[in-house]
């Protein structure tokens, strides 16, 4: 799969298998990916009004967001957000080669077709155009099928790197932390 180059002023969608284009959101969907977002997460999780208004500002981040869209319809399947060249999105990348990602979520009707391991090989893919040594991530204990998905891609628990979370409701959590070093981009596609 080839990937956009998201310093190109007109980026091209990379083709993924399965019929799916992985592309930068564009102007007039900010809305749908939002809902998008939010459905994936509020589905299978209880989060806080504060942290579901958080998902669908899409519109309002200051990163990339990048979109999986059924290449026959333009239907959006997911969605993911990587900080811009040279920026971080959390505390969980430490390092100057190091890309995080944040907001990973596919849409209840795209599940099965494999759109999160697209989105999260995008990722991978943007890193080592960017010439990363690795990409990492924060996950909450609830998120149990995007753990699989981060297992089964080869990444690794960076234990030292996470930490609880206290929340107003007195409620707590682990924000686990997972990492994967990048392979080099073959030297025809770097960026």
């Amino acid at each position: 799969m080839s990937s956009t180059d998201p310093t190109s002023p007109n980026p091209t969608p990379a083709s993924a298998p399965g019929g799916v284009e992985v592309r930068l959101v564009r102007d007039g969907e900010h809305e749908a990916v939002g809902a998008l977002a939010r459905e994936a997460y509020a589905g299978d999780f209880v989060l806080s009004a504060t942290y579901l208004v958080e998902i669908e500002s899409v519109a309002e981040r200051a990163h990339e967001v990048w979109v999986a869209a059924d290449a026959a319809t333009g239907a959006l399947l997911g969605t993911v957000s990587t900080p811009r060249a040279g920026r971080r999105m959390s505390a969980v990348a430490r390092d100057d080669d190091e890309l995080d990602f944040r907001f990973l979520g596919v849409s209840a009707a795209a599940r099965g077709r494999g759109v999160g391991e697209v989105l999260v090989r995008h990722v991978m893919e943007l890193a080592a155009r960017r010439g990363i040594r690795r990409v990492v991530l924060n996950t909450g204990p609830e998120m149990q099928s995007a753990q699989r998905l981060y297992a089964r891609l080869g990444f690794s628990r960076l234990h030292e790197r996470e930490h609880v979370v206290d929340l107003p409701s007195g409620r707590s959590f682990l924000l686990m932390a997972y990492g994967r070093d990048v392979e080099a981009a073959p030297e025809s596609s770097a960026a």
